[in-house]
């Protein structure tokens, strides 16, 4: 991660809005934030910090808590912060809960905390990730980072006071920080993976236990060879079982038989005696049936009277009806004559009713004469009240009007003053358009310009590393030319000891020519030998030739940055001023251009637009004051026409009775009136219809009661000759008298049943005969079995079997219930073989990866002691360096005590005394190099492992006044090496020698007004 930008309001002691542009120090810079106590040099980190999760560095304040004293009621506290995450651009901005004032009205208001997250495209265009809400920001930038706030602050932030935390963290602290910036949480998840299979497999296997037990248990044995045992035992047992039941059922099958015959034998008896006393039975039921069939001849007999005596019992019902018919019209000519009588009285009141309608007649005309006036006065009322409520309306529309207008004008005199703002706006408009034509020229001159400064760089890089690399190569070829001459001068010296053992006193040197030899050259080494000599001079040519080459490139390369300077010239001459200022300021200002250039042609479009609606709004003004004008009228018109009728409405109304006020009241007695005359008219004419009624219904009940009379002689006479020819063929038949033919009558039902049991009794009599000389046939010459001695033979058999075949079903589900319990136990033993291969294997792993074994380290914890011995091995080599060899950080490998956490704590490793400590006996300013060196080292391993965090920038936060002067330009020199290789450190410090060795910084003025930031550049 590595800061773009910085965005301060309100925050802290800054009182207003400060920005720190990170990108305005350089690619990779190395600044200090100086400044005076409580100007608001941590504040920074801790708006980073704020930014990125909502916290601050050192966690001692809220976010609610960093709102500035001094700050504007109107100023919102908020922070944003645009930052690089390897190719792609974030920019956040947080919003802490604070107390603000009102947007209307006095007073303030709770603003809620809020934050917003979006991703930056190339074009400059942002991409919302989160809208608004603060713990999705969070979710998210931990997910971009890899790291939690706790984490950010121990790896890429030393706050104040708090370096040594991350030197002195327990291994369960130390393990969840390098887990989450190692990404080994797939090494957790395989500790956590094979623990529960453990589990579950230990789980099946006590289950199973707890199975086994259960089956031992239900089939009450003791153990496996028990069962085996018991099994064994009862299979004879069971044999003989079998056979006995076996032999049992035979015995109860021939009994049954038997039985079964005595039975039918027995059954054929009764049914044949049954069949007798049937026979009885019949015979004795003959006498009856003999009556029955003279009683049938008898009723078919009198069946043939029927018809004629039928005519009788007619005629009779005749007559007796006429007689009846008669008395009810003798009834009905009395009631007639009497409503006759009563209806003739009535009639004689008619003239009194027509006296009453009359009356009634001439009330309702004079009340009806009184309808028109009364209409009018009505029409009058209801014109007043229709006027009244026009005139409310007219007085409702006026003031509407009336306040339209003056919103109107109100409307009028904003849309004035905002067509003077858009015509200021719209009037730079050409010079807007000149300075976006220049400035987009510049940026194009300054593209180049910084092109060629970056090719001015990397060629300066690679001059620069050439320099480096023909140093090296005169290194080796000064190191090789010394070993050379060195051989070449040992090889002289052993061919002088050479000689000089050949020279005798006297004798001539062959090199000099003296005779006298004071001083012989002796040699105790061996002289090289020629291959040796040889090789050493070929190496050191090659390396000779090698440095020439690399100075004939370092001069290409000091051409080639000249020409790409002279060419870099010509343009910042173009550029003038504008180099002066940065490609990103540059396109700020062509972006602002550009916007002040679109808001100025939109500013003149609008213009024109605010014109016409001005012109609008006045015609609409003239509209509604003629519209008011007119309502005014119409308001006198209708006040004037009330006036004039609420006088005729009085005169009206003096002239009605006392009685009459409304027209209402006058309908309601004429309904009265009307109903009334309606009723006696109505009476009248019942009376007069009664009347006529009465005299037709007595005349044509007096012609109907003749004619009943006449009826009743007639039914009299056809009777008595019916009578006569009944009894005449009644006598001539075989019945004495009449009660004798009625005894023997029958109907046509009863004489069919009489038929029907004749008939059966006939062929029951039959029947029962053919079956017991059957039965009498079938039991001649047999010999009777004995029920009841076969019967108890069968109940001693029975109970014999009953007894055998209980025996053989117990012996029998005894012996299956155990080769069941074998078969199951054989199934669990070959599931309890599976599960302890598994766990030999499974459960031996979870042990290990668990830390169960040996040191008792996990297996997350052992790949992270491995990449701790790599952090702290390049944490080591700065800390050597910053305390000139003395110290190396180890990672301490003995096992902690009890059940603690162990394997990632740290020791050092002390030159002087040539002893291990731990690290907490270290000084303050041991501590803090110590602290730094592992920021340091674990950046590097972090990033080397390419985890998918990037630790490109580290804050240090105070420290550096605990060093002495030779550990403080360690401690630089190491920090200026992390800037050459790439990463941003920011240094809070007040120690003077930073401030004289690091030229950029980020200097905090404190006022009075509240704190300002300025960047100074060297």
């Amino acid at each position: 991660m590595r800061p773009l930008s910085l965005t301060m309001v309100a925050f802290g002691p800054f009182a207003g809005k400060q920005v720190i542009d990170f990108e305005t120090l350089g690619k990779n810079p190395l600044f200090l934030i100086n400044g005076p106590t409580g100007a608001g040099k941590t504040t920074i980190l801790d708006a980073i910090c704020f930014a990125l999760y909502g916290k601050t560095t050192g966690d001692e304040r809220e976010g609610s808590q960093m709102r500035c004293d001094l700050a504007a009621d109107n100023l919102l506290t908020e922070v944003s912060f645009k930052f690089e995450l390897g190719e792609q651009h974030f920019h956040i901005r947080r919003v802490p809960e604070q107390q603000r004032a009102k947007k209307n009205g006095d007073g303030f208001t709770t603003q809620k905390s809020e934050a917003q997250l979006y991703k930056l495209e190339a074009d400059g265009t942002e991409v919302p990730l989160v809208a608004a809400k603060v713990s999705d920001a969070t979710a998210k930038i931990e997910e971009f980072t890899g790291l939690d706030v706790d984490q950010f602050r121990q790896v890429m932030v030393l706050p104040q006071g708090k370096f040594r935390e991350l030197l002195m963290a327990d291994s369960k602290e130390r393990e969840k920080i390098f887990s989450q910036l190692f990404q080994t949480h797939i090494y957790r998840k395989i500790e956590e993976r094979l623990k529960q299979q453990a589990a579950g497999i230990r789980k099946d296997v006590e289950a199973m236990r707890n199975r086994r037990d259960g089956i031992f248990q239900g089939a009450d044995v003791a153990s496996e060879q028990a069962l085996v045992d018991e099994h064994t035992q009862l299979q004879p047992q069971l044999v003989a079982a079998e056979e006995l039941k076996a032999e049992s059922e035979q015995q109860v099958l021939a009994c049954n038989q038997k039985l079964d015959k005595a039975l039918q034998q027995q059954a054929d008896l009764n049914k044949l005696n049954q069949l007798k006393a049937v026979s009885a039975e019949l015979l004795s039921q003959q006498p009856h049936i003999e009556q029955q069939q003279q009683t049938l001849q008898l009723a078919k007999r009198a069946q043939l009277l029927h018809p004629l005596h039928q005519s009788v019992n007619a005629r009779q019902a005749e007559f007796a009806q006429s007689k009846s018919a008669l008395i009810a019209k003798q009834q009905q000519e009395q009631q007639t004559a009497k409503a006759l009588a009563d209806s003739e009285t009535n009639v004689s009141q008619l003239p009194v009713i027509e006296g009453q309608i009359l009356a009634a007649q001439q009330q309702l005309k004079q009340r009806q004469d009184l309808i028109p006036q009364l209409t009018e006065i009505d029409g009058l009322v209801a014109k007043l009240a229709q006027k009244e409520q026009a005139m409310q309306h007219s007085e409702q529309q006026g003031k509407g009007l009336k306040q339209q207008a003056e919103a109107l004008s109100e409307q009028k005199r904003a849309a004035q003053n905002q067509l003077d703002g858009l015509k200021a706006q719209a009037a730079p408009l050409l010079s807007l358009q000149q300075q976006l034509n220049d400035t987009k020229q510049h940026l194009s001159i300054y593209q180049q310009w910084q092109s060629l400064n970056n090719e001015i760089a990397n060629n300066l890089t690679k001059l620069q590393q050439a320099k480096r690399n023909g140093a090296e190569l005169n290194q080796q070829h000064q190191a090789l030319k010394i070993t050379s001459d060195t051989l070449q001068f040992k090889w002289h010296s052993g061919q002088a000891a050479i000689l000089a053992a050949k020279l005798n006193p006297g004798d001539a040197c062959p090199v000099c020519g003296s005779l006298e030899h004071p001083n012989l050259a002796s040699s105790h080494e061996t002289p090289p030998t020629d291959e040796a000599r040889e090789q050493a001079q070929n190496a050191e040519a090659e390396a000779f030739a090698k440095l020439n080459q690399a100075r004939n490139d370092y001069r290409l390369l000091q051409q080639n940055v000249s020409n790409l300077e002279q060419r870099a010239n010509e343009l910042q001459l173009q550029l003038a001023d504008v180099a002066k200022i940065s490609f990103e300021e540059l396109s700020a200002n062509l972006a602002q251009i550009s916007q002040q250039f679109n808001d100025a042609e939109k500013a003149q479009q609008q213009q024109a637009e605010q014109e016409s609606q001005l012109v609008n709004m006045q015609q609409q003004e003239q509209t509604l004051t003629q519209q008011l004008e007119q309502v005014r009228e119409q308001y006198a018109g209708l006040k004037e026409q009330m006036a004039s009728d609420k006088g005729q409405l009085q005169q009206l109304k003096a002239n009605l009775p006392d009685d009459i006020t409304s027209a209402e009241e006058l309908n309601q007695e004429a309904v009265r009136l009307k109903q009334s005359i309606e009723a006696e008219q109505s009476k009248l004419q019942n009376l007069r219809t009664e009347h006529a009624n009465a005299q037709q219904n007595h005349a044509a009940v007096k012609e109907a009661l003749k004619a009943a009379q006449q009826t009743q002689v007639t039914a009299e006479q056809l009777f008595e000759q019916a009578q006569a020819e009944f009894n005449t063929q009644l006598h001539q038949s075989q019945f004495v008298d009449l009660p004798a033919y009625e005894a023997a009558l029958l109907d046509s039902a009863s004489q069919t049943q009489l038929e029907l049991v004749i008939k059966d009794f006939e062929q029951r009599k039959i029947s029962n005969q053919a079956n017991i000389e059957q039965l009498d046939a079938q039991l001649a010459d047999i010999e009777l079995l004995d029920v009841d001695k076969l019967s108890q033979d069968k109940a001693e058999i029975s109970a014999k079997a009953t007894l055998v075949l209980d025996q053989w079903q117990k012996l029998s589900a005894r012996v299956q219930q155990l080769a069941q319990t074998q078969h199951q136990l054989t199934e669990l033993n070959t599931q309890a073989k599976q599960l302890e291969s598994q766990y030999a294997v499974v459960g031996t792993l979870s042990d290990i990866a668990n830390g169960q074994t040996g040191n008792k380290i996990s297996l997350q914890r052992f790949v992270l002691s491995v990449l701790l011995d790599d952090v702290l091995l390049a944490a080591s080599q700065r800390l050597q360096l910053m305390s000139k060899g003395r110290y190396r950080l180890l990672r301490k490998e003995d096992r902690a005590k009890g059940n603690k956490a162990s394997g990632l704590e740290l020791e050092v490793e002390d030159a002087y005394t040539a002893k291990v400590r731990a690290v907490a006996t270290l000084s303050g300013g041991e501590s803090f190099m110590a602290a730094l060196s592992m920021a340091l080292g674990l950046s590097d391993v972090v990033q080397a492992y390419a985890g998918g965090i990037r630790l490109d920038t580290l804050f240090i936060d105070e420290g550096f006044g605990s060093l002495d002067q030779d550990s403080l330009e360690l401690a630089i020199r190491t920090l200026m090496d992390l800037q050459s290789a790439g990463r941003m450190v920011g240094v809070i410090s007040h120690v003077t020698e930073m401030k004289e060795q690091i030229g950029s910084r980020i200097d905090l003025k404190k006022t009075a007004m509240g704190s300002e930031i300025n960047i100074v550049l060297p």
